[in-house]
């Protein structure tokens, strides 16, 4: 690697820790080696990529012992054009603490609205279907047959980021 490349390497690296505030968690890992990663496959997408862009990835083992990997990236501009209205209702089903602990205990093992109605704090069995019609019908469950529900696959992930972005930094 040549001596310019090295000092620049390391100014972005000092650079990112100096402004890393002290009462954030620190990344798995301990540096940012996934933002690096990113970073290097923007500047091969070229002017479209000069913006920068937004990545998460997850590889979860839920307590059902099922695995998920998965991950997804945009443009900056994308995200910028979208319709941003068009994701309220996703947002609204998940801003309700009762379908919260439902997507927790799914998750869980809990799969089974009979089951669900079984825990305390969940409200009366014609609630417990309100809320779950309502997580159906915005895609953050899908139902698995027989009263049965589930997280999708490839929600899994997503979910779990959406609850880690909106822990207080």
């Amino acid at each position: 690697m040549e001596l310019e490349e090295r000092v620049a390497a390391l100014e972005r690296r000092i650079a990112a820790l100096e402004g890393r505030r002290t009462d954030t968690p620190e990344p798995v890992g301990g540096d940012f080696w996934a933002l690096e990663a990113f970073k290097e496959r923007l500047t091969d997408t070229g002017p479209a990529g000069e913006d920068g862009g937004v990545v998460f990835t997850g590889a979860v083992r839920l307590p059902t012992d099922e695995r998920y990997e998965w991950q997804y990236g945009a443009l900056t501009g994308e995200v910028l054009d979208q319709d941003w209205t068009e994701a309220a209702d996703s947002f609204a089903a998940l801003g309700y603490p009762v379908r919260l602990r439902l997507l927790r205990e799914i998750l869980g093992g809990r799969s089974s609205a009979a089951e669900l109605a079984e825990l305390d704090g969940l409200g009366t069995t014609g609630q417990i279907y309100h809320h779950l019609r309502l997580l159906t019908g915005t895609g953050w469950l899908q139902a698995a047959g027989r009263g049965r529900y589930q997280v999708p696959p490839a929600r899994v992930v997503p979910l779990l980021v959406v609850l880690t972005a909106a822990r207080p930094v």
